[in-house]
């Protein structure tokens, strides 16, 4: 994390916080999503990363419907479906406020809705836990400065001479 120590106790409290949310979020895939077409048979409900962060909670969110970034908000005034801004080391994300049964108000962040794309569980929670990890990659760090740029292979020379890289016209 980026300018703070490590905290145990904060990050277990972060964990146990995004175990609730998952709670709140399986019982309403029970109760209402199941029976949906966007409903990924294959996946689960799990909390993935959750942590501490500038003094609140974030992590991802990954369920059968979507996977989503989510921290709890405290913005006294605004109501649900207003937007606000987070600084991230990777950037400013926008995140969607709403209110999650007994949790209260969260703000989100979606990251893919439907899940249909994920064939299981594994691929859903690396995709989580890869793009939690971007999220904490400083926009300016060398590391994503490399992830930036294109890929770029070296030229073969025998098909550069034989046309092999030229547009074929017909």
């Amino acid at each position: 994390m980026t300018g703070s120590a490590p905290n145990p106790a904060g990050d277990a409290d972060a964990v146990a916080w995004g175990e609730l949310l998952a709670g709140s979020y399986r019982e309403i895939g029970e109760r209402a999503m199941r029976d949906l077409p966007i409903y990924n048979d294959a996946l689960e409900v799990e909390a993935v990363g959750f942590r501490r962060f500038n003094g609140t909670i974030v992590g991802i969110m990954v369920t059968p419907w979507f996977m989503n970034v989510m921290m709890p908000a405290s913005a006294a005034g605004e109501s649900s479906g207003a937007t606000l801004r987070i600084r991230f080391p990777a950037g400013d994300i926008e995140f969607t406020l709403s209110e999650v049964g007994q949790m209260g108000r969260i703000a989100s962040c979606s990251l893919f809705s439907p899940m249909s794309e994920f064939a299981d569980m594994a691929a859903a929670r690396a995709t989580a836990e890869a793009a939690l990890a971007e999220l904490m990659l400083p926009a300016d760090s060398e590391e994503a400065v490399r992830r930036r740029e294109p890929a770029t292979s070296q030229i073969d020379r025998r098909n550069f001479l034989r046309g092999g890289l030229t547009e074929r016209r017909g």
